[in-house]
């Protein structure tokens, strides 16, 4: 079972259907011997009672900005209190007010005055979800260090169907246990991570990509940056915040990605190749746009570079972890690569269609790896892109001590 004992946990319940699942959790994170105290908002009491939390928790519920004991200064010392501080659910006006950095109402102001974590589990229809100012607000919490739990894909209360479930209690449970299991120690470590698509240009106006979001290698920057590595994220054309802490080296080309990967990689300890490099370019791109001549179009197609095989096989080769996206024979591919790249370590998904049940598809926030080494393998279940990036550079972490201490 979760291990959570005697942790400090503030459960901020805010307005919507999902606010149901919140007593479950409640019940559930008490099971792992955590100490529970719920703040709600206004709009939440019109889902679920406060009398429901209070006898779960066995602790007063808050509900406004003045506490319930006439303790007008509450919200401090709830805030101190706290080892953890999750919001769930949390809607759409909450993650604006929480990224607008907005006080007025007692739970957001507990989240301004608290230095403990801050975790979101948003919840909320799934056009709500893909809304930009939506993802600008999550972009804008990711960056300063706030955990998104989800949202998980389903059916959903108004009928539809799409991202914007809040994850399940037993899934958010496991969640708060990563987030506060003590964290590698990576201090005094460069990591260099990749991450997005590459761009290779046809004409002025044209390219070749592919659908990678970059969502899995900036959150492993945020993990090797929260364990206290020194990281440097090389980063393709993404519309994602640099997380916070982290030096980012704007590139669009797989060659401009590989200069910047062996620079970078010449005093890094460990590298991560997460980035979806191209594996052909034109091999001259037109200097003005191509018009339409007929019904054929033939463009002449060269090799990239093997970026991570270059810096596998370097003079100073750091510790090296690859991806493989793979359709089929996922074990036997990632192996081979594993052997062939000369690789400490491999993390492979399945994508296409086995790639929605079993691992996930380009731009999800979710992810499932299983992670191949010489000596056997792991498999990190499917989760929130953030958890997964935690769980993969605690093994990593773990793989490079024993490298490095035998």
């Amino acid at each position: 079972m979760t291990e959570l004992t005697d942790k400090r946990i503030v459960l901020g319940v805010t307005g919507g259907i999902a606010a149901y699942k919140c007593a479950e959790l409640v019940r559930r994170l008490r099971d792992a011997g955590a100490q529970v105290r719920v703040v709600m908002t206004r709009n939440a009491e019109r889902f679920v009672g406060a009398t429901t939390f209070q006898a779960l928790s066995g602790q007063p519920v808050f509900t406004d900005s003045f506490a319930s004991d006439g303790d007008a200064m509450e919200h401090i010392s709830l805030a101190r209190w706290a080892d953890l501080v999750i919001i769930a659910p949390a809607s759409a006006d909450f993650i604006g007010q929480l990224a607008q950095g907005l006080a007025g109402d007692f739970l957001s102001t507990l989240c301004i005055a608290t230095a403990a974590p801050i975790s979101v589990a948003p919840a909320m229809n799934q056009q709500m979800w893909q809304n930009a100012a939506v993802q600008a607000n999550v972009a804008s919490l990711r960056a300063r260090g706030v955990a998104i739990f989800g949202p998980a894909a389903g059916d959903q209360a108004c009928g539809e169907t799409g991202s914007g479930r809040m994850l399940e209690p037993t899934q958010l449970v496991e969640a708060i246990a990563g987030q506060l299991a003590p964290p590698a120690n990576l201090g005094g470590l460069r990591v260099v991570i990749t991450a997005g698509p590459t761009r290779e240009a046809i004409d002025p106006v044209r390219y070749l990509s592919n659908h990678s979001s970059g969502k899995m290698g900036y959150a492993l920057a945020a993990a090797a940056r929260a364990c206290g590595a020194d990281v440097t994220l090389i980063s393709g054309p993404t519309a994602l915040a640099c997380p916070y802490g982290v030096r980012r080296v704007d590139v669009t080309t797989a060659l401009e990605m590989r200069d910047a990967a062996l620079e970078q990689a010449t005093d890094a300890q460990i590298f991560i190749a997460a980035a979806a490099v191209a594996d052909y370019r034109a091999s001259e791109a037109a200097p003005e746009k191509i018009k339409k001549h007929g019904e054929e179009l033939a463009v002449t197609l060269v090799r990239n570079p093997d970026i991570l095989t270059e810096v596998s096989h370097g003079a100073t080769r750091p510790f090296c972890v690859g991806f493989a996206a793979e359709t089929h024979e996922l074990e036997l591919h990632a192996r081979e690569k594993l052997a062939k790249k000369r690789l400490d370590m491999i993390a492979a998904n399945w994508v296409g269609e086995r790639g929605e049940t079993e691992g996930s598809g380009f731009n999800s926030d979710e992810n499932a790896l299983h992670v191949f080494y010489a000596e056997g393998s792991t498999l990190l279940r499917r989760a929130p892109k953030t958890i997964i990036a935690r769980e993969l550079i605690q093994l990593i972490a773990e793989k490079y001590y024993e490298k490095h201490t035998s």
